[in-house]
């Protein structure tokens, strides 16, 4: 699932920034998929709950699994959405630059890897540098919605494309929000302290 989500999340990027329909399609096609998946951890989970009582550290990662497997299934959503933005923009000539979005989109990629890659390997460092990384995604998109506003303004013709653009930038920055979201996990499954809203203090 995780491997499923990372590639709709790269091929949507590709779909807006090279113009890519192929890359869009790919994304669609993929989508139940991952749908699939996450009723079938879901219902493994549920099941271990149930019947296996687990306690302290495999009830905690039963509990992250169950989380993290809900944020991979919005991340997917969300890739959808840009995808669904890409097919809007290949239509249109591009009068706009792609002003930060293949920066934003190279970090949010990296969140996302960097919190399932923390997941795996249980590594707490790795999951912080995730937490790290978030306040600049979301500069980088105030900067960027402020740039697509000024653009609108300048002429009532580039509202369409602007607005596919902005919608593409705040599907990225929530697409963040869940690495982030996953990275608070793995803190939670290995060292046992909710740092959720960066309340990390406990554990240093």
């Amino acid at each position: 699932m995780s491997a499923l989500v990372e590639s709709a999340v790269y091929r949507s990027v590709s779909a807006v920034v090279q113009k890519d329909e192929s890359a869009a399609q790919e994304v669609f096609k993929n989508e139940a998929r991952i749908n699939q998946i996450e009723i079938e951890v879901d219902e493994f989970c549920v099941n271990l709950l149930a019947l296996q009582q687990p306690m302290a550290a495999d009830l905690r990662l039963i509990v992250a699994a169950l989380k993290i497997n809900t944020d991979l299934e919005r991340m997917g959503d969300l890739a959808n959405n840009i995808a669904r933005r890409a097919i809007s923009l290949i239509k249109e000539p591009v009068v706009k630059p792609m002003i930060d979005i293949p920066h934003i989109a190279a970090l949010v990629q990296s969140m996302v890897r960097k919190s399932l890659d923390a997941f795996v390997t249980r590594d707490p460092d790795l999951a912080r540098s995730v937490l790290a990384s978030d306040d600049a995604v979301d500069n980088l998109r105030r900067a960027s919605s402020h740039e697509l506003m000024s653009f609108m303004e300048s002429d009532p013709k580039n509202i369409r494309q602007a607005m596919d653009l902005l919608s593409v930038v705040r599907h990225l920055e929530r697409i963040a929000d869940h690495a982030t979201n996953i990275a608070e996990d793995v803190l939670f499954l290995v060292k046992g302290v909710d740092v959720r809203h960066h309340a990390e203090v406990a554990e240093r």
